[in-house]
């Protein structure tokens, strides 16, 4: 099966955009869960995050930034959201990596997180290791680690 978002890069499907640049296309979610939900795609095929570089990555941010701004002018929302979701335990329904920017109201019952009030981690400890962890495994483009953090 094709891709949706790559088949409106290419002017097959019709979407209604709101922006663009050199790599990047802005058009309005067909499933306005709330108005004025926003995807901010690259051009490019790329399925997920793990597969997008940086320079592209950052060009779609940057661009969902713009987006961000202009709904906030258009609809005056009291909130928003940027949302990216990877993978189907993600909840990633196409496989083309897309940011979604929504503009948000109080109670408008879209994307509630911690549903089960979930408390804040008092074990300083465990967050320590499983952020020593994940760190071990940042790179940055000129190959340096950050250094562990004093205490």
């Amino acid at each position: 099966m094709a891709c949706p978002f790559c088949e409106i890069v290419a002017g097959r499907l019709d979407a209604s955009v709101v922006a663009q640049t050199e790599h990047a296309l802005a058009f309005l979610d067909l499933r306005q869960a709330v108005s004025g939900h926003v995807l901010v795609i690259p051009k490019a095929h790329v399925e997920d995050i793990y597969a997008i570089d940086a320079g592209l990555a950052g060009e779609v941010m940057q661009l969902g930034v713009r987006v961000a701004y202009a709904l906030r002018e258009a609809f005056h929302p009291p909130g928003l959201n940027l949302w990216q979701s990877n993978g189907k335990a993600g909840g990633q329904e196409v496989p083309h990596f897309h940011l979604h920017v929504q503009p948000r109201r109080v109670a408008d019952g879209l994307l509630r997180v911690y549903a089960d009030g979930v408390p804040a981690s008092s074990r300083r400890i465990e967050l320590d290791d499983m952020a020593l962890r994940i760190r071990r495994f940042i790179t940055y483009d000129d190959g340096v680690s950050m250094p562990p953090r004093s205490p």
